[in-house]
């Protein structure tokens, strides 16, 4: 009799040791979820332009709104690859605006700033295409808030990666402005990567072509990553 009690209090034991197994793997697993969910690094891309917006018009008719997109979704493929969770603002030809707004641009804007509140990145990268009155000048230029600090190490490190990667003979360096209303109104560290200029012929014809606007979009991808190394972050995107 007393042999099967201690049999009976033992397998009471055994029961007790594996559902206090059981709650507390999961509890672990779930921690462990969270933990990798809050890791998880997100960036938002903004294509600019888009719809009756064209932005820039090149010298033989490239528009803006395309490179940018295309180098966009280039861009997003390249990080999407990496771990690295992607919010587009808009992934076709269509602005963020309503067809009766009384002031487009403005809704526009405000919009793709709400797309990037409502994200809460970790950082945004703006693609965008630049232009001059003289047609001699060229290279690609990122630029960041001047109150950034996290926005102009960014800007830095796909500046350099852009000159190394794409252009070696471009002199640009990364440059901080407190005029444009992205980079003013953003609650995200930005940067807006002008990757040419459409006024310069030569780069015009570049800028149009699939290849060339891969390339920019791959030289971006090892800028950010460079970023996120030496802030101590790749781990969270591999």
């Amino acid at each position: 009799m007393k042999k099967l009690a201690v049999i009976c209090v033992l397998v009471g034991l055994l029961a007790l040791s594996v559902l206090f197994y059981r709650h507390t793997y999961v509890e672990v697993a779930s921690a462990l979820n969270d933990q990798v969910k809050e890791d998880v690094i997100t960036v938002v891309i903004d294509a600019g332009h888009g719809g009756n917006d064209p932005g820039g018009v090149g010298v033989s008719g490239v528009l803006e709104k395309d490179v940018n997109l295309n180098v966009a979704k280039f861009l997003q493929s390249d990080l999407e690859q990496q771990g690295i969770q992607v919010v587009m603002t808009r992934e076709e030809d269509k602005g963020l605006y309503s067809e009766n707004a009384s002031n487009k641009k403005r809704e526009d804007l405000a919009n793709r700033i709400g797309v990037i509140t409502d994200t809460a990145p970790d950082f945004v990268i703006c693609i965008h295409q630049n232009s001059f009155t003289d047609p001699m000048y060229k290279g690609a230029q990122v630029f960041y808030y001047k109150d950034s600090e996290e926005g102009a190490r960014l800007a830095s490190a796909i500046q350099e990666q852009l000159i190394a990667g794409v252009d070696p003979s471009n002199t640009r360096v990364a440059k901080s402005n407190m005029n444009y209303y992205m980079l003013k109104h953003s609650p995200a560290p930005m940067v807006i990567v002008e990757c040419g200029f459409l006024t310069n012929t030569e780069e015009e014809a570049l800028l149009g072509q699939e290849d060339y606007q891969r390339k920019l979009a791959w030289n971006i991808y090892l800028g950010i990553m460079q970023y996120l190394n030496s802030s101590g972050d790749t781990d969270a995107a591999a």
